[in-house]
């Protein structure tokens, strides 16, 4: 069998431009790659009204148990304006040591050194006791209604049964092997309508400005302090994101306000709890303004904690002697498709180094890359010895 170089398969993938939930191939692609390696494969395509078509692959080698799983997603986010870039993005170049490419560090590079990782491993091991699996997405940087979390439902139709879940995110701040995440905080967003009665600006006893109930619906909003943070987590935090008063006149006070505000909540709550804290500053405001209000909200997800077993410490082993460096078990950051696998299967994230995904010029370290893979095969090997 042959293997699989991770810097190929990192460029042939990154030539696909599938800015999400665009395929644009690439899952076929990655299908025959995997076949080659003996993988059993399904492209999983799902649909929901009023959003676009995503596809999915599950792939699994073996039938035995345990089943380690591989997870991420092969979409990206859109390049932006072309001529910042000094490579075309979706031709892939290497420049000072670093391959640079949309999807080069979120997450392209670490789907090749999965496979890479693979195939050295069964080279090596061809009767391993176990089997390996592989959950790729098209829709983590998108809605992510028809990815992860319709893959994950369907595999729980199916009885399939993941014993633990490695999930190839860019963890890292600075280095290779600073960082595994073990759990995320939940995120939710508010949006707020106050309405109020319009009038004229010289008769404000004929009106009621909406803007005097949002100002200080938002300056409480503000106020709270949620918790001090837990052993796990940090604080939960509100960051207002939005406010906007539709009103192109001077002279008339408007009838409509809005916001929109976002929340990072730690394991100390869950998106009921924090709704009925925030409903409770409405409801008295709007009462004490005689205004009225419309909350619309929409949870991305729960705060979740995958407490450290024996794997996530084997895995903490196997970076530090790659990378000589101890990586701390972390909660940071944002969300990520592991708040959908977590539901079946214990996980944990660890990838590359974060500092240029999502930008212009993203790349990839090649020494990164090249150690990756084999932290990946080495985790695999000791997952199964």
């Amino acid at each position: 069998m042959k293997i699989i170089n991770e810097l190929q398969l990192a460029k042939e993938l990154i030539r696909f431009p599938t800015v999400t939930p665009i395929d644009a191939g690439i899952m076929k692609f990655l299908e025959k790659k995997l076949k080659k390696l003996g993988f059993k494969t399904k492209i999983l395509e799902f649909k929901e009204k009023g959003n676009a078509p995503v596809k999915n692959l599950y792939a699994r080698l073996g039938k035995k148990s345990p089943n380690f799983c591989f997870a991420g997603h092969l979409d990206v986010v859109p390049a932006g304006n072309l001529s910042d870039w000094t490579v075309n993005p979706f031709k892939p170049s290497i420049k000072k040591g670093h391959l640079i490419g949309r999807g080069a560090n979120d997450m392209k590079s670490s789907i090749a050194a999965f496979v890479s990782a693979i195939s050295v491993f069964v080279e090596k091991n061809r009767r391993f006791n176990g089997s390996i699996s592989l959950l790729i997405t098209g829709d983590e940087e998108g809605v992510a209604i028809n990815g992860t979390k319709k893959v994950v439902d369907y595999l729980k139709k199916k009885r399939e049964k993941i014993d633990f879940c490695l999930v190839g995110e860019p963890t890292n701040p600075n280095k290779l092997g600073e960082m595994i995440k073990i759990g995320r905080r939940g995120s939710m967003n508010g949006r707020l309508t106050i309405t109020g009665v319009q009038g004229h600006v010289a008769y404000p006893h004929r009106a009621n400005n909406p803007s005097t109930a949002i100002v200080r619906i938002l300056k409480e909003l503000k106020d709270i302090r949620f918790d001090k943070g837990s052993k796990d987590f940090q604080p939960t935090n509100l960051e207002i994101t939005k406010i906007n008063i539709n009103n192109t006149a001077d002279n008339v006070i408007p009838g409509l306000a809005y916001a929109s505000f976002n929340i990072r909540f730690n394991n100390i709550h869950n998106s009921n709890s924090i709704k009925k804290k925030i409903n409770k500053i409405l409801k008295k405001v709007c009462n004490k303004t005689k205004s009225k209000y419309k909350i619309d909200y929409s949870v991305s997800g729960e705060a979740f904690l995958t407490k450290p077993n024996s794997t996530t410490f084997m895995i903490q082993n196997v970076i530090k002697k790659v990378t000589k460096i101890k990586p701390k078990l972390s909660t940071t950051g944002g969300t990520s498709d592991a708040r959908f696998i977590r539901k079946i299967a214990p996980c944990l994230e660890f990838g590359l180094v974060g500092k240029t995904m999502h930008k212009v010029d993203e790349a990839v370290s090649l020494t990164d890359l090249k150690k990756l893979s084999l932290i990946y095969s080495k985790v695999l090997k000791s997952y199964f010895k």
